[in-house]
């Protein structure tokens, strides 16, 4: 049985896009209007729910916002164009270049193209080294989005032993780095790692982030952890299940994370805030 708080993303994430529409409609007065660029290569079903989620957003906030759709067999040649033009674009705050890709377009050419002052996801090897020194930078979406929970269930950060499970590029290193700006002590595992129970068990914040379903249950879980599940993995049956055993976890653990209605929903907010912070750098209002 669940006696576990649940940290629900949709919440936080309601929050933030209200002090952010607020936030717009004061930089309006002042000429200021965010602009996000969304460009999606191909017919991909979860991107394409993806961009109209974000189209929607800009919508809702106040945003200028342009979609760009080309045919999965654009040249990387065109996108680079496109990206460059965009690059220019004084009325573009912040671009980003729906992954994944068509297998003839270079990811890491395109990421590296996006201006790193436009680089709303975070990725650009620019951003993704002023985190690791701890220099100002716009933060990847979803780890960002992860510390955002943590803070909202006022547990403080500074002191405690966070475990951090998978070392992605787009999850697990950049939420490390940041759980250590927030001056928590962090270990890192990975698959790997011999002795991951005796690790995480340790944990009074556990972050998961492995791609694989129900890979975490109670045996991993300190009691009174707070849990956050970034994983959502699609079973048989059609039903959406996270890296955590959520039915299990959740006699254990404090705070935690369902799947969905967690992570999920703060990845686009995030997004927006990085968008809106570009903007009044753009416009020297930050």
């Amino acid at each position: 049985m669940t006696t576990a708080q649940i940290i629900s993303g949709k919440q936080v994430s309601d929050e933030i896009r209200q002090n952010l529409k607020t936030e717009v409609e004061g930089l309006a007065a002042q000429g200021c209007v965010p602009g996000l660029a969304v460009v999606l290569v191909g017919e991909d079903p979860a991107s394409q729910v993806y961009v109209r989620n974000k189209a929607k957003a800009c919508e809702d906030l106040g945003f200028y916002s342009e979609v760009h759709r080309l045919d999965a067999d654009t040249s990387q040649e065109d996108l680079l164009a496109l990206v460059h033009k965009l690059n220019g674009q004084t009325d573009i705050n912040g671009i980003l270049v729906q992954l994944p890709l068509p297998e003839h377009i270079e990811e890491k050419a395109v990421i590296n193209a996006i201006s790193p002052e436009k680089d709303v996801d975070g990725f650009h090897p620019v951003n993704v080294g002023n985190l690791v020194i701890g220099d100002d930078s716009l933060l990847p979406c979803t780890p960002a989005g992860v510390i955002e929970l943590i803070k909202h269930t006022g547990i403080e950060m500074s002191g405690k032993h966070a475990v951090v499970i998978g070392r992605s590029n787009i999850v697990g290193k950049p939420v490390s780095l940041l759980l250590q700006r927030e001056n928590a002590t962090v270990t890192m595992c990975h698959s790997r790692t011999a002795n991951m129970k005796e690790l995480t068990r340790q944990a009074d914040i556990l972050v998961v982030a492995v791609g694989r379903a129900n890979f975490v249950d109670a045996s991993y879980i300190k009691p009174g952890a707070v849990v956050i599940d970034v994983g959502i993995n699609r079973l048989e049956t059609g039903k959406l299940a996270g890296d955590v055993d959520f039915e299990s976890a959740s006699t254990v653990s404090g705070p935690i994370t369902p799947v969905p209605g967690g992570v999920g929903p703060m990845t686009i907010t995030m997004l927006m805030k990085n968008t809106l912070l570009a903007a009044k750098r753009a416009h020297g209002l930050s």
